[in-house]
């Protein structure tokens, strides 16, 4: 069985992703693309809702 890093054990899944994708609003073709992904910063939010930290504390594989 797999391991997961310690703050990456509660991201989404691929199965919720999946779901959760198609809800999101397109990526504008504009200007500098983002250097994180939408689905690590949903993982951000989601890390720092569930622990309760600042913003400040989130880890950098999240975004800032």
């Amino acid at each position: 069985m797999a391991t997961l890093a310690v703050t990456r054990r509660f991201d989404l899944t691929d199965e919720q992703w999946a779901l959760l994708e198609p809800l999101l609003p397109p990526r504008k073709r504009t200007g500098r693309p983002s250097k994180w992904t939408k689905r690590q910063l949903i993982d951000g939010i989601g890390w720092r809702v569930r622990t309760g930290a600042p913003w400040r504390d989130v880890p950098e594989y999240y975004g800032s």
